[in-house]
C-alpha cells in the first residue's frame, strides 16, 4: 500500500519565539535552524522579516537548508496595491523560497479590528497570494481564528479559504488562534473546508494548547483530511504554547492508523535524534527540560513502583507504548524507599552492574537507600547518586580525589559609588594521585550558574584544577540547580539537587544532604564530577 505525504512545518522560530522569556538571538536561530533541517521537517518558518532586525538578519544569513525556508507575514493593508504594500514587500524581499501570510476569516475581527467590509478583506487575501505567487514564490495562507470564524459565520470563513487557494495558494492553513477549539469542532470544520472545495492535499493545521488539546486538534484535522502539520519543537509558543512536534513525530511515525497510512521526511535514523534535539532547544534558550514531556522527557520511561519494574525487566512491553530508544530517550529505573529488590537489579543491570539475585550486597544497598531517604536524601530524581551509592556498597568505586577541604566567604558590601555588591570567593583543596592542588576563584566572571553566588563559586573552583583528570571534566555544564527544605524547624536539613549535561548529549543528576546548604550543593557537585569520570574512566 502507498502511503501518503504529510508535510512538516515547523514555527518554532516565529511563533515559538512568542513564548514568554524567550528571545532568540540570530545566531541561536541559526543554530535550532540546523537541528530542525536535521530532524526532517519540510518547512522552516524563519521568522518575520521586517519586524525586527534580528528575523531580518536571519533571513540575510540564514543557513542552507533541505527545508524550505519561509518567511511569515500578512496580507496588505487595505487602501493600497499589493505591489505598492510596504509590509508585504518587507516580506517579500526576503528572498525564501516559501512566504505564508496570515488573513482574517472571522468576521468579528474583519470588521472590528480591521474595520473594513467582509468584501474588502477577501480582495486582500486573493490580491495578496495572487502577488507571491507571482513573484515566483510557494504562497501558504495562514486562516487565522478559522475555528471561531466558521463557528461564527461559515460561509464568510469558507469563503476566505476558497479565495486563497484559488488565487494559488499552494497551502490554507486552518489556525485555531485562541486555542479553544476541541477536537470533535475541528474534524467538522476540516471536512467542511474540503467539502467547500479545497483539497485536503492543500490544506494545513496550526493549533493552539490553551485547552491541552493541541497535538489531539492536530490529529483530528489530519483523520479528517488535512495534510500539513505545524507546529513547534517542545510545543513553544504564545500563551499556553502550539502543536508539539516532539509528539506529534513519533505519533505519526510510531502509531497506528498514521504509520501505516502515512510517510513524512522524518528517517528512523532521525527519530532517534528527536530527543537530543528536544534538549538542545532547551540548552540554546537555558530552559530545564519538561521531565514529563512526552516521549522525550527524562522521565517518560522511568518505572518507579516495584511491580513494574518487575515486569518491565521480563518484556519492557509490559509498562512502555513504544521502545524509548526510537527516540532517542532511555528507560530509568529510580530508587526509593519504596523500591524492591526487582527495581535495583534492573537499574543496576542499566548501570553496567551485573548482579546475582542472592547477592547479600542487595539488600544491603536497599537499607542503604531506606536509611538515606530517612535523612532527607531522594534517589528517584537522582540516578548518578543512586549509581555512586550501589558502587561504594560493591567495593567497585574508584577513589579519584579526596578534598581535603573547603572554604567559601560571601560578602555584601556598598562600593565607591553606594552601590551594593555581593561577592563570593571559594577556595578548594584536593589530593590526587598527583598530589594536593588548591584552586581559587571569586565570583568576577560567573559562567554555569546563574548565579554569582557562593555555590556558583565553588564549582567555578572545584573544576578549575582536577589534575589528571581535568581533559575529561571539561564539557561539563550545570543545567538546573533546586533546593529543598526538609523536616523543618530548628532541626531542618537542606536537599539539593542537581542536573548536569555534557557534550555527549548525556543528561545526569546528584543529591545532596546538609544542614548547610553550601555542604549540600558541593556534595551533589562531587557526586556529579565523580559520576563523570566515572563514565569516561
Amino acid at each position: 500500500m502507498t502511503r501518503e505525504r504529510l508535510y512538516l512545518y515547523d514555527t518554532t522560530l516565529r511563533d515559538g519565539q512568542q513564548t514568554q522569556g524567550v528571545q532568540f538571538s540570530t545566531d541561536e536561530k541559526r543554530r535550532v535552524a540546523e537541528v530542525l533541517d536535521k530532524l526532517g521537517v519540510d518547512y522552516i518558518e524563519g521568522g518575520w522579516p521586517g519586524a525586527n532586525p534580528t528575523d531580518s538578519e536571519f533571513f540575510d544569513t540564514a543557513p542552507k537548508t533541505r527545508a524550505t525556508m519561509t518567511a511569515f507575514g500578512m496580507t496588505k493593508r487595505a487602501g493600497r496595491s499589493a505591489a505598492n504594500d510596504a509590509v508585504l514587500a518587507g516580506v517579500l524581499n526576503a528572498g525564501t523560497p516559501a512566504v505564508c501570510l496570515v488573513g482574517k476569516t472571522h468576521d468579528f475581527h474583519v470588521e472590528t479590528a480591521l474595520g473594513i467590509g467582509l468584501d474588502e478583506n477577501l480582495e486582500n487575501i486573493r490580491a495578496s497570494i495572487a502577488h507571491v505567487t507571482a513573484q515566483g514564490r510557494e504562497a501558504l495562507f495562514d486562516a487565522e481564528h478559522f475555528f471561531d470564524g466558521w463557528k461564527a459565520n461559515p460561509d464568510f470563513a469558507l469563503n476566505a479559504c476558497i479565495t486563497a487557494y484559488r488565487a494559488g495558494a499552494r497551502w490554507v492553513v486552518l489556525c485555531d488562534t485562541n486555542g479553544g477549539a476541541l477536537p470533535g469542532e475541528v474534524t467538522r470544520a476540516t471536512q467542511a473546508v474540503i467539502a467547500a472545495g479545497v483539497p485536503g492535499d492543500h490544506l494545513g493545521i496550526h493549533t493552539h494548547n490553551d485547552t491541552e488539546h493541541a497535538v489531539a486538534n492536530t490529529l483530528a484535522a489530519v483523520d479528517a483530511g488535512a495534510r500539513q502539520i505545524q507546529g513547534t519543537l517542545n510545543g513553544l509558543g504564545e500563551r499556553c504554547g502550539n502543536a508539539n512536534l516532539t509528539a506529534l513525530i513519533p505519533t505519526l511515525l510510531l502509531k497506528e492508523p498514521y504509520a501505516s497510512a502515512f510517510r513524512t521526511g522524518v528517517t528512523p535514523e532521525a527519530l532517534r535524534s528527536l530527543t537530543r534535539a528536544s534538549r538542545l532547544l532547551d540548552e540554546i534558550l537555558n530552559r530545564v527540560p519538561l521531565r514529563q514531556a512526552a516521549y522525550v522527557g527524562a522521565s517518560a520511561f522511568a518505572h518507579k513502583a516495584g511491580l513494574h519494574a518487575s515486569a518491565i525487566a521480563k518484556d519492557p512491553a509490559t509498562y512502555e507504548h513504544v521502545d524509548p530508544a526510537l527516540v532517542g530517550n532511555t528507560r530509568i529505573i529510580p530508587m526509593s524507599n519504596q523500591a524492591g529488590q526487582s527495581n535495583l537489579r534492573e537499574r543496576l543491570t542499566g548501570a553496567g552492574i551485573e548482579i546475582d539475585k542472592a547477592d547479600p550486597a542487595l539488600p544491603r544497598i536497599l537499607d542503604r537507600i531506606k536509611r538515606r531517604e530517612a535523612e532527607g536524601y531522594a534517589y528517584d530524581s537522582a540516578q548518578a547518586s543512586f549509581e555512586l551509592l550501589a558502587r561504594s556498597e560493591l567495593g567497585s568505586l574508584p577513589n579519584f580525589f579526596e578534598v581535603e577541604r573547603y572554604r567559601v566567604i560571601s560578602e555584601r558590601r556598598r562600593n565607591a559609588r553606594g552601590q551594593i555588591v555581593v561577592e563570593s570567593e571559594a577556595v578548594v583543596t584536593i589530593s590526587t594521585r598527583d598530589g594536593p592542588r588548591t584552586s581559587y576563584f571569586k565570583n568576577e566572571h560567573a559562567r554555569d550558574l546563574e548565579d554569582s553566588g557562593p555555590v556558583n563559586a565553588l564549582w567555578q573552583a572545584l573544576k578549575s584544577d582536577l589534575g589528571p583528570h581535568q581533559d575529561r571534566i571539561a564539557d561539563m555544564r550545570l543545567a538546573d540547580f533546586r533546593v529543598r527544605i526538609t523536616n523543618g524547624g530548628t532541626e531542618a536539613v537542606t536537599r539539593v539537587i542537581i542536573d548536569f549535561l555534557d557534550d555527549a548529549g548525556r543528561g545526569w543528576s546528584t543529591v545532596g544532604v546538609s544542614a548547610n546548604i553550601v555542604d549540600a550543593a558541593f556534595e551533589a557537585l562531587l557526586e556529579g564530577v565523580t559520576w563523570k569520570l566515572l563514565q569516561d574512566g
